[in-house]
């Protein structure tokens, strides 16, 4: 959100105030302002559709694109129409009398220029261009420009680090005065796959420092936000997650509302619609996301697999090098895990189904995933060896203790009581009523399982935001099955959906089946 801001000497006389309107319209993280085509303002100012307009009120000032409308339901001739999201931003009542002027240009368009012509910009000029961006002050067409900019230029790695550390300094910056701060993140692409769910209260039953904030899910079935949001509220104002974290140790909130790289936030809105994530895109969110957090050492997981965001090794190794560079220029320390991203982690895909999985390991439960449960302790062991007292090698026994020893649960329960608890039970989990099953048409053993494919029916079914739907898988690779088997369970909470994610399955299931020989060997680096 754009933060309230000032004028300096200088005032709304002789600006027409309007009477400020609520338009209950969602624009996804973008300030949207509502003019009528008949407003005398509109016609004396010169307005121009989806310009940059400048509203304020009592001082606060908010930058908005300048949508025209033609029908007085939406807005009247005396009225400005905010959008939820700039409504929020401004933070005035409606009925105030508002200022609309021209905005100024982005001081940094001819940097932009430059980039799109191809040319290597400047530190300078990447902070320029973030402190726009930042301020709401590109429109989207400018913004898209930007990232395709970036995507089709191939930033070398300065510019990478350039952009990275640019976005990091541009925002809140977190200092918890204390070393080390540890985190970790998976650069996405794999269903199910909630580690951090478990990795968190390991490490901070340990006494490491994890403040884990993270995101909610844009194109997933499930971010770990919106999982965790099954268990407690994640939406948590920052000097309340700020005492959570130094009492417990951790927490897993949402980080939406922590003003933690805020140009990263906006760019995602162009990012994802496109389908855009280039490795120096996607190096510059993760790293100045984890350096504003205030984290000291990230262990980071890259998944590998035909249908996963990296689906080979060499891909695999030059990114972490590009990663590695970055960090080392930002002051992080960074280990790089390689695993194996050919099937979803655990069972279920969708929020309800998830957390089932996740409390069901931390319950040491006779059916929990064995994959999520033996991912997230090798993940939690590598954290817990950035703590200077444990060496090299041991990290794994003592994360396993922690987890058997239901010193985990129990932080986990104190993290959620703390954060604000909701009623779940993982032995009767509130799924979605509807429901239907995929079965294997022939004899033989799964040989492969498309992520993306169970991503798409998780979606289609409702998930995320029917949090009990999704898909339960109930085979996984080198399993052997048999005709008529059940594969999967689909859970919708409406007809249509169930009827839309029933469609996607009988055109293409997303399994695989064959021989046994015929599975792809793990790509994975050992220790």
């Amino acid at each position: 959100m754009d933060k309230p801001q000032r004028r300096s000497q200088e005032s709304d006389e002789g600006l027409m105030p309007l009477a400020l309107k609520r338009v209950g319209i969602d624009t996804y993280r973008e300030n949207v302002a509502y003019l009528h085509r008949e407003c005398d303002l509109y016609r004396a100012e010169g307005f121009q559709a989806l310009a940059k307009v400048e509203v304020g009120a009592n001082g606060r000032r908010i930058l908005a694109s300048l949508n025209v409308v033609d029908d007085e339901a939406i807005v009247g001739h005396d009225q400005l129409g905010l959008s939820e999201e700039a409504f929020a931003s401004l933070g005035m009542p409606e009925g105030q009398p508002v200022c609309v002027s021209q905005a100024e240009p982005p001081g940094s368009i001819p940097a932009l220029h430059r980039k799109i012509n191809g040319e290597r910009l400047t530190r300078r000029d990447f902070r320029a261009i973030v402190q726009d961006v930042a301020e709401r002050r590109y429109s989207k067409i400018e913004l898209t420009a930007f990232v395709v900019a970036c995507d089709l230029g191939e930033m070398d790695r300065e510019e990478v680090f350039y952009l990275s550390d640019a976005m990091a300094r541009v925002g809140r910056q977190l200092d918890w005065h204390e070393h080390p701060v540890v985190d970790k993140h998976c650069i996405g692409g794999i269903p199910g796959n909630r580690t951090s769910m478990l990795v968190v209260p390991i490490v901070a039953a340990h006494g490491s420092l994890c403040p884990k904030t993270s995101s909610r899910a844009i194109t997933s079935p499930s971010g770990t936000a919106d999982t965790m949001e099954v268990l407690a509220r994640v939406d948590l104002p920052f000097a309340e997650l700020n005492e959570l974290v130094r009492t417990h140790r951790g927490c897993l909130a949402w980080g939406g509302s922590s003003d933690l790289s805020p140009a990263d936030d906006v760019l995602i809105t162009v990012e994802r619609p496109l389908s855009l994530d280039s490795p120096g895109q996607m190096v510059a969110s993760i790293l100045s996301k984890k350096v504003s957090a205030g984290s000291t050492h990230l262990l980071l997981d890259i998944p590998v697999g035909p249908q996963a965001k990296v689906r080979s090794m060499p891909e695999a190794r030059r990114l972490r090098k590009l990663f590695e560079f970055v960090a080392g220029r930002m002051g992080l320390t960074l280990e790089v895990v390689i695993t194996d991203g050919r099937q979803p982690i655990g069972r279920g895909i969708g929020p309800v189904l998830e957390a089932r999985d996740v409390m069901h390991v931390l319950m040491q439960h006779p059916e929990s995933p064995q994959d999520l449960r033996q991912k997230s302790l090798q993940l939690a062991g590598r954290m817990l060896e950035f703590d200077p007292d444990v060496r090299g090698g041991d990290g794994y026994g003592i994360a396993r203790d922690i987890l058997e020893s239901g010193r985990a649960l129990e932080k986990m329960r104190a993290i959620i009581r703390a954060q604000g608890e909701t009623p779940f039970d993982p032995e009767a989990p509130p799924l979605a009523p509807l429901s239907f099953e995929v079965m294997a048409p022939q004899d033989g053993v799964v040989i492969a399982i498309d992520n993306r494919r169970l991503a798409r029916v998780a979606r289609l079914a409702g998930a995320p935001k029917a949090k009990g739907a999704g898909v339960d898988l109930l085979a996984c690779i080198g399993d052997t099955v048999t005709a008529g088997q059940p594969l999967y369970r689909v859970y919708a909470s409406y007809r249509n959906e169930r009827n839309a994610a029933h469609q996607c399955c009988d055109c293409d299931n997303g399994f695989t089946l064959g021989e046994a020989a015929a599975i792809a060997p793990l790509n994975v680096e050992g220790r």
